[in-house]
């Protein structure tokens, strides 16, 4: 089943990818639902859960201002315009993931699937970068919302 969820989390990059590539090329024929269900066809005998991928990829682009707005802060130095368009997409995975999916995915597991896809389609130091941005995200977004409030326990 990892395996399998690794292959949707690579189908569903494709397809982000592919999406914002034509979106910013103001591609008048672009059609999501075409685009992902090509993706998905391409691969209809490994996935057994295709609405793992398309459940990734709706949540992605419905959260996507968030996402965008949370992640800008976590890599200062980098506009989030100026990121490769491959890690743009992996980074708002990954903290899709970390914030909608913690119920079903550890966050362990979500660090390490971003890393890997960063391996398999970024840059030489795709993966570090990645890394150290959702695991900034964890600890500043997902941990600080775990911990009670001090204020609150000060009596």
């Amino acid at each position: 089943m990892a395996s399998n969820r690794h292959l949707g989390r690579i189908v569903a990059l494709q397809t982000l990818y592919e999406y914002e590539f034509r979106r910013q090329a103001e591609d008048t024929n672009l059609d999501l639902a075409e685009v992902l269900g090509r993706n998905i066809e391409r691969y209809k005998e490994a996935i057994d859960d295709k609405d793992f991928v398309s459940a990734l990829v709706d949540g992605v682009l419905e959260h996507q201002d968030d996402l965008d707005a949370k992640l800008q802060p976590m890599a200062p130095g980098w506009p989030l315009d100026q990121i490769a368009r491959i890690d743009r997409n992996v980074l708002r995975i990954g903290l899709y993931e970390l914030l909608y999916k913690a119920d079903s995915v550890p966050p362990k597991v979500v660090i390490n699937e971003a890393v890997e896809l960063a391996k398999a389609f970024g840059s030489d130091n795709s993966s570090k970068f990645i890394n150290g941005v959702l695991g900034t995200a964890f600890r500043t977004l997902v941990e600080a919302e775990d911990q009670p409030d001090a204020t609150t326990n000060s009596r």
